[in-house]
This record gives C-alpha cells, structure tokens and sequence, in this order.
C-alpha cells in the first residue's frame, strides 16, 4: 500500500478467481453464440487437465492438494489458455498447453504468486511455434453445429473447409503483402464485420463489459487497461490518418483477436505485471505498441502473447525504476 488508511478489506484468492472467472462469462457467451459451443468443450477439457495436474504436483510438493484446487487459479488458467487457442482445437493441444501452464509455468518457478511469466501466455507461444497449422483453424460463424465441432476436438478428423476460414487480422496481414492491395479491398472479405473479425466484435464486447464488472468491485485497477487500449488504438490511429489505405483502423485493431481480452484478463495479471502505478501504466503501454508492431510487421496475425511475454522481462526494472515517492522524503 502507498498510503494511509492502511484499510484491510476481507480479499482471499478463492474469492479473486471467482469473480474473474464471473466476468469472463460474458465474453464466452458472446463466443458460444457466433461460433457455436465447441469453446465449452474445450473450456470443460481444460479445467479438468488443469486440476489434475494441479492436484498431481501438491501431491509431489507435498502440500494441501484441497487448498490448492479450491482457490480456484488452476480453473483461471485453464480457462484463459482455452479462451487464447481456436476453439475447434484437438483435445491433445488443449491438454499439452493447459499442462505447459500449470507445471512448466506456474510450478516450475514455486507455485501461485512466483510465475515471473503469464503461464496462459507461454501455453500459447508454446502451442503456435509447435503446432503453427492448427493453431489458425479458427471457426466460421457458420460452424454452430456441436457435431461437427466435436468430431474435430475428440475424433481427430480434420475436415476443415466447411467450418473454418481465416480470421480478419490473418486476412488483413496476408493481403496487404499482395500487390496493390489496400485495406478498404481485403476488408472486403467475408472475414470482415462491421469493426473487426465478423461477429468476434460481440466477443470483443462481451470481454469489455466483464472487466468493467472487475473495475466495478476493485479487483484490477485502470491503469493496464486504459493505457493497453490507449497504446494499440492511438498508435493504429495515427498511422491510420497517416495512410490509410495500408493501416487498419484503431477501432478494427480494438474489435479484433485478442484485444479486449488481453486488456483486462491478460495484462493485469497480478503475478506476472507491474505492481507499481506508474510502472503499470508503462507495462500496459508496452504491450500494446508491440502488439500493433507484430499485427503489422511481424509473422503473426496477432502478436498478444509474444507482447506481453516481452513485457515480462522488464518488470523488474519496471517496479525497481517506478517506486512511488516515500511519503516525507523528495
């Protein structure tokens, strides 16, 4: 705490994860409506590999497996690795990269609070240099039915055309490469909605309106947020008036892939972030300029998890150069 009133208010990590995993339920109803309820699969296969290994490492530690599991940030991180991968994903990458997370990420370094890294962020990085293909199978709106969904989670089958297309930020990245190609004729396709990805901008919506839920009773705080959405929404804005025939909109950047998400369940992570107000305002930002850089100039059509692993590195130096001024000394 910075200042007095040093007020102590009645805060458990049970109760933390809870309400995080509450306000993640907008943003997952909004994926289950338009792209059908393969995400609910993958979520439940999540939470349970997650909780297995959670139990399986306590046990080794020997720690309280009870404690562990009931605080609830096993089922976060499971949670936030299957809301990061393509819904249709198999459920053996859904398993490698929840298992990543919890015993590479999170255990390997002490457990709970010692991650210098965001363990649903690595799971990601892991799964997208391992497994590039699968990892940009992402569902068509038009793929709501559970059958074939489910065919491609358990049975393995990858029939894809049907179900799947490219996403409006891949679309976006390999069109502009082509020649003569410019924003206004590859956002033509059928990837594209009214700001971002079709039907990804309700998602987007739905993510926005759980972390105003986690504003609302104090359990992030506005920096991270304000400055992440300030970052990649003003510096796609000013390259947007600067050319805009080559440089997506700010608003398409913020409706897109991972944005909202990222802004309040990935950024402000306690563990991983910045702890310091100032230095969560520089965190945040950063993450945000690298994040628009990689969507535009680097090899992935979103650059979300590689931003915020970068930002990692520099939380020491980040808290260390960004301590707030003792009270009575300049």
């Amino acid at each position: 705490m910075i200042h007095s009133p040093y007020v102590r208010k009645p805060v458990s990590v049970q109760r933390t994860m809870g309400l995080v995993l509450i306000a993640l339920l907008p943003g997952i109803a909004a994926y289950v409506w338009q792209a059908g309820p393969a995400i609910l699969v993958n979520l439940l296969i999540a939470t349970v590999v997650a909780v297995l290994a959670e139990a399986l490492v306590m046990h080794l530690r020997q720690r309280s497996i009870g404690l562990a599991v009931a605080d609830l940030s096993a089922v976060l991180t499971a949670w936030l690795v299957a809301l990061s991968l393509p819904a249709i994903a198999p459920w053996w990458l859904t398993t490698c990269a929840v298992l990543v997370a919890i015993l590479a990420v999170k255990h390997l370094y002490g457990g709970l609070g010692q991650n210098p890294f965001n363990p649903a962020m690595v799971a990601y990085c892991t799964m997208i240099v391992a497994f590039p293909a699968l990892m940009s199978q992402w569902p068509t709106l038009a793929s709501t039915g559970l059958d074939d969904q489910l065919a491609l989670i358990l049975g393995g089958a990858r029939e894809l055309d049907a179900i799947t297309g490219a996403t409006a930020l891949d679309s976006l990245r390999t069109g502009l490469r082509a020649a003569g190609a410019t924003v206004e004729s590859v956002a033509r396709g059928p990837a594209f909605g009214v700001f971002g990805s079709q039907g990804w901008e309700w998602v987007a919506a739905g993510y926005a309106l759980g972390g105003l839920f986690l504003l609302a009773k104090g359990i992030i705080t506005w920096h991270m947020p304000v400055a992440f959405i300030v970052a990649l929404g003003g510096t796609a804005g000013v390259f947007w008036l600067i050319d805009p025939t080559h440089y997506a909109s700010p608003l398409f950047h913020l409706a897109s892939g991972g944005a909202m998400l990222a802004a309040f369940f990935i950024v402000t992570d306690p563990v991983s972030g910045a702890t310091t107000p100032r230095g969560k305002l520089l965190f945040a930002a950063g993450v945000g300029l690298i994040v628009w850089l990689i969507r535009n100039f680097g090899a992935f059509p979103d650059g979300i998890a590689f931003a915020v692993l970068l930002m990692n590195i520099c939380v020491p130096l980040l808290d260390m150069k960004t301590q707030p001024r003792v009270f009575g000394h300049r």
